[in-house]
């Protein structure tokens, strides 16, 4: 059986004294196995990207971009083979696969600009043949822990940039689907990359917590759960690094009375299913306001998730495939049971879906519930399945004090054809990222992403302008040459 092993040095590295089963979530089956890193073998890596940074750091930013702009080109000419890698390891439906991939070249091409984006500030005779200037520098070797439901776009998220920046990355990718990570960065060294800049370790809490201990690591991006999220933050800054730490969501769409229900519905159906609900961004909790709209909004739901098809990616007919392990599927379920349990009505159970030559699959099917109220324990946590629960309220204040009592502030949309409602809604709600008729409103490339409260995690969002931030450190340079002909007294006074 094959098993993944570590990209080092740019070369693929074996460290099988322990190893993990990565499962083909559509068949339920073992497909490979992965290494999972020790103590050591992370420190190689680590000094891999310390070894390589001073030669890269120096490095002409436009020399960087352009191993970029080649390195898009071999993502874009191996799209094919790296979405097939996605399905295989996370059961995303082909057509899914595409969409993530895309928007992860799009931080690449984002990454392509970086000389203007490095070019710092520059103001001249602040003071009597003074000039000053300030320069964005890299911290040295960086790392990333990204989660299984978007390994290529996530981690695309964070090297590209952070190299571009002029850093080193140690890159480690979630165990459960660690295929097309590796797949992706060993393009980049074939863009031209040199040895020791990006490395790739596969592992678990050991790697993990190597990586946020290591003194040579100046800075780590996370994005996953909110437990997690919190502990990589919090030992993260113990060791005095820089941190963001991107967690959990609880996203709701607000459809108001005068929203238009059937674009609200078809709206619906993707952000809530789509990726199998595996999606940090999507909407999980649909608050009708009045009773009219939710009952409208109830039975439309129905209808159109009759004909929606659940099954492995392989068929791009399908609209969603598996979650990824079997565990999860359980877990899912769990909270669906917990839902009826506590008083909520399933509309659309998909507890039991018939997947036909796939009965092993972790498949749960998309299931609607209604009369969901704010004590059930499905709304309160995260269900990341393919799940959509209703809640009603009487009026649109009530919809948003819902949305602004929740511990999570990720994102949320509302529906409607009021403009006066839409600002106000933006305006007054805490959630990170909004949108208006949008329903998964997240910001392109040269935007940042990034939600509130125990969404995030640190000061700066991921990729667009913060990832430069985040990835640079500000140098302040103030420049004299004085005149020859002219001596100056010493001056006790602060210059001004």
């Amino acid at each position: 059986m094959t098993t993944i092993g570590h990209l080092i040095n740019g070369v693929v590295i074996e460290d099988h004294a322990r190893t993990q089963d990565v499962y083909n979530p559509s068949t339920g089956q073992v497909s490979k196995q992965v290494a999972l890193a020790s103590k050591d073998t992370v420190e190689q890596a680590i000094a891999a990207a310390a070894a390589a940074f001073p030669a890269w750091r120096n490095t002409p930013p436009l020399k960087r971009a352009r191993v970029m702009f080649r390195f898009k080109e071999l993502l874009e000419q191996n799209a094919e083979k790296i979405t097939a890698l996605i399905g295989e390891e996370h059961g995303k439906i082909s057509h899914d696969a595409m969409g993530e991939l895309q928007r992860g070249i799009e931080n690449v091409e984002y990454a392509c600009g970086v000389p203007e984006l490095l070019k710092g500030e520059h103001s001249r005779n602040v003071g009597p043949d003074v000039d000053s200037w300030s320069e964005f520098q890299p911290l040295g070797v960086v790392a990333g822990i990204t989660p299984f439901n978007f390994p290529a776009m996530v981690p695309l998220w964070m090297f590209p940039m952070a190299i571009a920046c002029g850093n080193c990355f140690v890159l480690k990718p979630s165990e459960r689907n660690p295929t097309s990570a590796l797949f992706i960065a060993q393009l980049l060294h074939e863009a031209g990359l040199p040895e020791g800049v990006l490395n790739v370790v596969n592992g678990d809490k050991e790697a993990v917590d190597t990586l946020l201990e290591d003194k040579r690591v100046q800075a780590v991006s996370f994005v996953g759960s909110t437990p997690i999220a919190e502990y990589i933050y919090k030992t993260a800054s113990a060791n005095g690094k820089r941190c963001q730490a991107l967690g959990g969501a609880k996203n709701h769409a607000i459809i108001m009375p005068d929203a238009d229900m059937d674009n609200a519905v078809n709206h619906l159906l993707g952000a809530a299913f789509g990726s199998s609900g595996e999606r940090c961004m999507a909407l999980s909790v649909a608050v009708a306001v009045g009773q009219e709209a939710a009952d409208t909004l109830v039975a439309k739901m129905q209808q159109a998730m009759q004909p929606l098809k659940v099954g492995a990616y392989s068929d791009s007919s399908n609209d969603f495939g598996p979650v990824i392990t079997k565990a999860h599927q359980q877990k899912v379920i769990g909270y669906i049971d917990s839902a009826e349990q506590q008083g909520a009505t399933i509309v659309v159970d998909g507890r039991q879906p018939n997947v036909a030559g796939y009965e092993n699959g972790f498949f749960v099917g998309g299931t609607l519930i209604d009369n969901v109220t704010p004590d059930m324990t499905s709304y309160q946590e995260e269900i990341f399945g393919p799940v959509l629960q209703v809640v009603r309220v009487n009026s649109m204040q009530e919809a948003m004090q819902l949305i602004n009592d929740h511990e999570y502030g990720n994102g949320t949309c509302i529906f409607t054809r009021d403009g006066e409602a839409a600002r106000y809604f933006s305006d007054n709600i805490q959630v990170g990222m909004v949108g208006i008729n949008v329903p998964l409103p997240v910001p392109v490339a040269y935007h940042s992403f990034g939600g509130w409260k125990r969404s995030l995690f640190g000061d700066l969002s991921a990729y667009g302008p913060d990832s430069v931030r985040f990835y640079t450190r500000r140098k302040t340079i103030t420049q004299r040459w004085p005149s020859a002909s002219v001596r100056e007294g010493a001056q006790f006074a602060f210059p001004s």
